[in-house]
């Protein structure tokens, strides 16, 4: 009886020490850090032993993940990122901008910015060192700490170029994630900054929510128009072309005082029977209704843009003198 007892006792202790692992793992996308497992009452020759029988597997130093590396997604290697660099360590730059929504990222290396000096390099994060991060600076997005959307668009102005910094600005505004006020308090604490001048010139100059392009295919036609001296159109309109049909229209570039719309075709988002069929429909549409057509092809952006900018040139002008009655 006395061994049946112990095992039982065995038993339930194991299991609950197993699930708050479990707990604390799923909510931190599969991955924990050495001194979190240490404060659920394992030991360092236990973290150890585990790791050894595949029961945990090494991310970064002192931190570990339930799952193999292989099958880590994206946040669980950006939550492996912050623990490895410290409690007061955050989510940052083009990382950040990733887990806001407001700029895509490919790069391998996870950006994290920590307070003070770091005492370890970590293979695959680019650790920035910054005295001005402060805890308003630092917010928490699906569980993971990371800079503020305004702290992190100062970051980016120091590593993109203009443009993207802008497309970043109107993806935020587009989400409801601009603070302007938040972002003059950014360009004040950090006036030494080149980035904070970036910043600020792009709100001195730049109709944020103007230029919101949703592919590269989009952006290449907005800076050919740029180019060009062409009148800049309005970026993903809505349109309700009045033919009977009350349904409204999303376009990709349109030009209202020409009654000229352009359509740029990607081919994994035009490529299916029903989306032929469907920009068929709202061609025939938007031609009852008096609107001009254009579409464009990556291939045809790529390889011959003069020709593409050409047509549109011609277009925008004829249509000019049309309504002017020349």
């Amino acid at each position: 009886m006395g061994r049946e007892t112990h095992d039982i006792s065995r038993f339930h202790v194991q299991p609950s020490l197993d699930g708050a692992l479990a707990a604390l793992v799923a909510i931190q996308h599969g991955v924990i850090s050495l001194n979190q497992l240490c404060e659920l009452g394992l030991s360092d020759r236990a973290v150890h032993s585990r790791a050894d029988s595949g029961r945990l597997h090494r991310v970064h130093h002192a931190v570990y993940s339930l799952v193999p590396l292989n099958l880590l997604g994206r946040d669980g290697r950006f939550m492996a990122a912050v623990l490895a660099c410290g409690p007061s360590a955050a989510l940052s730059h083009r990382s950040a901008a990733a887990l806001h929504e407001i700029r895509r990222t490919d790069r391998a290396n996870i950006d994290v910015t920590i307070p003070q000096r770091s005492p370890r390099k970590h293979a695959g994060i680019d650790v920035h060192r910054s005295i001005t991060l402060a805890a308003v600076d630092v917010t928490v997005v699906n569980h993971i700490p990371c800079t503020t959307v305004a702290r992190t668009l100062l970051d980016l102005a120091q590593v993109l170029g203009r443009r993207p910094l802008e497309r970043a600005f109107d993806q935020a505004e587009i989400l409801g994630l601009l603070d302007v006020n938040a972002l003059l308090d950014q360009i004040e604490r950090n006036h030494t900054r080149p980035a904070a001048k970036r910043l600020r010139a792009v709100l001195d100059e730049h109709y944020i929510g103007s230029t919101p392009t949703w592919s590269e295919l989009e952006e290449l036609l907005l800076a050919g128009c740029r180019s060009r001296d062409l009148p800049i159109p309005e970026v993903n309109g809505l349109l309700a072309p009045n033919d009977g049909d009350p349904n409204v229209l999303r376009v990709d570039f349109v030009w209202r005082e020409h009654r000229v719309i352009v359509e740029t075709d990607g081919h994994g988002t035009h490529s299916t029977r029903q989306a032929f069929e469907e920009d068929r429909r709202r061609d025939q549409r938007l031609m009852a209704a008096g609107w001009i057509v254009m579409r464009v092809t990556w291939r045809q952006l790529t390889r011959n843009p003069e020709e593409v900018l050409d047509r549109l040139g011609q277009l925008l002008r004829r249509r000019q003198h049309a309504a002017r009655g020349l």
